[in-house]
This record gives structure tokens, C-alpha cells and sequence, in this order.
């Protein structure tokens, strides 16, 4: 498939989960063709990074499903920041674990799953509708009943892929795609090569946690992780994220930014920072 070709699938008012952890491996290829959409009234459930910034900026999301929204080496994404101190969207802010555990619950089709991770925070306090159960065995702990977080559709992005949907990570870490796509009703997921099945092999079967039973799609997306990091196969772009930032708290700089790199599809926005790039090395 294409990433438009994905897009034409979801509809407005979705519950939306985005895989990656940060700027670490996000489908940014596929997040750039919602931003190119009409999609609107979004729930997005993300580990998030600049995924959620830029679809806060274009007004894409009515409610954030979240456990952070950062950049890694920039602690906290601008455009979230806005957001947030705007009151542009509704938020429901968890503990990581207890994200994880939402995924899981919604995987195994539990309404929910009991966990310890929330208690003694204020994730409580912030999330006054949780709540929780006693063990009912001999211990009879107070656990966090952690609700179910069902998806309509999920986007991850991994190294490579056959065209079955058979999907592998070659990087230290598969964070929580594999959830992400068992949660999901549809999933899709972009790689950087689409490979002969028996070529995965020879990353390690290990590496292969996302099976074809889970996917609805998959789209070759070469850079399609860009700017954040897909190792081994690229790391972070730091210096397009420091542009990105900077421009993200100024409107006039957001305005080019937006003009220059996400006016156009994704064949656009790969050759205009192949030039920045060439610019910088010149």
C-alpha cells in the first residue's frame, strides 16, 4: 500500500495508536499523510514525540491517550506544549506501565487489567475516574484496574518487512509496536524495505514480533521514520529536530517550516531535506 492509501481507510472521530517511543522510530511518513488529510476529531494513544506535536499543530486531535510527548534530546515537544497550555485538547495522561497494560488489556480483549503501577503518584489524582480492585486472593493488595484502550487503527514503522505484513525490528528495542497492532481493529506499518520473507531470517527470527495476522497493510517507506531515528539504519536527525523546534515556537518560522516541508506529499518532503542536507555539507 501507500500511506495515502492508508489514510482513505481511517475516518474522523478514530481512535488512533501510534507506535515508535519519543522521536525513536515513529511512522512519520504515515503521519504526514494524515496532516495532508480532512481527518479531524482524532483519539491519537502514542509513547509521543513529534507524531503528536505535528498533529496538534495542524488541529488533528480532539483527545491525547499519553504517557510523555518528547523529543529525547529536546525534553518536552513544543507543539504539545501549546497545546496543552491552551487547553486545545483533551488529554488522559498515564503512567508508562500502565500504558503498556491499557495495550495489553485491549489485546486480550479485557475490559482491563489490574496493575500496581499508578499507586502512590498522581496519576490518581489527575485520572479521578480509575479505579481500583482488591486482590482476591490471600495478599488481597489494592491494585490500579487499568481500562482497556481499544484502537480503531494502528501505525507503526519497523525495518523491514515482507509483503505478508510479516514485520521486524533490528534496533535495541521494539518498544510496544506489536500491542499497538494487537490492539488495533487495523494496522498498518511502513518499513524501510520491503524483503523476501526468507530474508527476514537473516535478522533473527527473535526480531520478528509483528506477525502478519496483525497487519492490514504494508507500506515501503524508505527514510519514512524521519526525523526521528530508525536504527540501525539512521539515527535522530538533531539538527532538522532543532529546526523543527525552533520553528514550532515562532509563527512566522512555523509558517516556512510548514510552506517548505509539509506543503507537498511525502516524495516532496524526502527531496527538500535531501537538499537541506546537501546545503549543510556543502
Amino acid at each position: 500500500m501507500s500511506e495515502d492509501d492508508v489514510v482513505a481507510r481511517l475516518r474522523s472521530g478514530m481512535t488512533i495508536g501510534i507506535g515508535g517511543w519519543g522521536s525513536r522510530r515513529k511512522p512519520m511518513s504515515l503521519v504526514r499523510a494524515i496532516l495532508r488529510s480532512d481527518l479531524r476529531d482524532l483519539t491519537v494513544v502514542s509513547y509521543g514525540g513529534p507524531d503528536v506535536g505535528l498533529l496538534c499543530a495542524a488541529g488533528k486531535i480532539r483527545r491525547l491517550v499519553f504517557a510523555f510527548v518528547s523529543l529525547d534530546s529536546i525534553p518536552l515537544e513544543p507543539h504539545f506544549q501549546a497545546a496543552r497550555q491552551r487547553a486545545a485538547i483533551e488529554v488522559t495522561e498515564y503512567d508508562e506501565g500502565m500504558l503498556q497494560w491499557a495495550l495489553y488489556a485491549a489485546s486480550c480483549r479485557l475490559p482491563f487489567l489490574p496493575a500496581r503501577a499508578g499507586l502512590g503518584s498522581g496519576v490518581l489524582a489527575v485520572n479521578p475516574q480509575l479505579r481500583t480492585v482488591r486482590s482476591p486472593y490471600d495478599d488481597a493488595s489494592e491494585l490500579v484496574a487499568v481500562p482497556a484502550v481499544p484502537l480503531d487503527a494502528a501505525l507503526v514503522h519497523l525495518n523491514r518487512a515482507d509483503a505478508a505484513g510479516n514485520a521486524q525490528f533490528l534496533g535495541d528495542d521494539l518498544y510496544f509496536d506489536d500491542l499497538f497492532c494487537t490492539a488495533a481493529g487495523q494496522a498498518y506499518v511502513s518499513c524501510e524495505r520491503i524483503v523476501p520473507t526468507a530474508e527476514l531470517e537473516a535478522g533473527g527470527l527473535t526480531r520478528l514480533r509483528v506477525h502478519r495476522w496483525m497487519v492490514a497493510g504494508v507500506i515501503e517507506a524508505p527514510n519514512g521514520a524521519h526525523f526521528t531515528s530508525c536504527a540501525p539504519d539512521y539515527g535522530r536527525d538533531e539538527a532538522f529536530q532543532e529546526l523543527y523546534a525552533a520553528a514550532a515556537r515562532d509563527p512566522e518560522q512555523w509558517a516556512r517550516f510548514a510552506a517548505t516541508y509539509l506543503s507537498g506529499d511525502e516524495a516532496v518532503y524526502q527531496a527538500a531535506v535531501a537538499a537541506l542536507r546537501a546545503e549543510a555539507t556543502a
